[in-house]
């Protein structure tokens, strides 16, 4: 409860010192704390790291050091990296991220993005802490004022 009041109300873009912590992780990139298992503590419990798989040699892993893992399992870690090639847009920051507040990209109007390493808090990223990240950006949306069928203007009741 400590941690998670911490990182979701304390580590958050509103904060100087959670800004300072964002920048510590993204620059250079080192990813988010998602856990709090340290590779020592990994490796106390008997759990081993290798090196990548290049391929299979009868029904086993090959590793690219050239051993064989004769295990009953492999749990296959293969992480995620975000990719915004396919945006030709010129929003992005000093870390490659959409420039954004709180997932609101305001020289694109109608653009949004959810689930950014701090959208707003250290627990952005995260499937318990996107929830207020979603709720900001649906009362965003819900603010727009639209076009109706007959081009007259109206404003959502909700965004008021």
């Amino acid at each position: 409860p400590v941690y998670w009041f911490f990182g979701h109300h304390v580590i958050t873009m509103s904060t100087p010192m959670g800004r300072k912590v964002r920048d510590h992780f993204l620059n250079p990139p080192r990813g988010i704390p998602l856990g709090r298992a340290r590779r020592k503590d990994i490796a106390a419990a008997g759990i081993e790291r290798v090196p990548k798989t290049v391929g299979a040699k009868n029904g086993y892993p090959l590793l690219e050091d050239g051993r064989v893992l004769e295990v009953p399992n492999v749990i296959w870690c293969t992480g995620f990296a975000a990719d915004y090639s396919w945006i030709d847009l010129s929003i992005f920051d000093e870390y490659g991220l959409p420039a954004h507040d709180r997932g609101v990209v305001e020289s694109v109007p109608g653009l949004y993005f959810m689930g950014l390493p701090f959208q707003h808090s250290l627990t952005s990223a995260l499937i318990a802490g996107v929830g207020r990240d979603a709720d900001h950006i649906v009362k965003r949306i819900a603010s727009r004022k639209s076009p109706t069928m007959d081009g007259r203007v109206r404003t959502s009741e909700r965004g008021r």
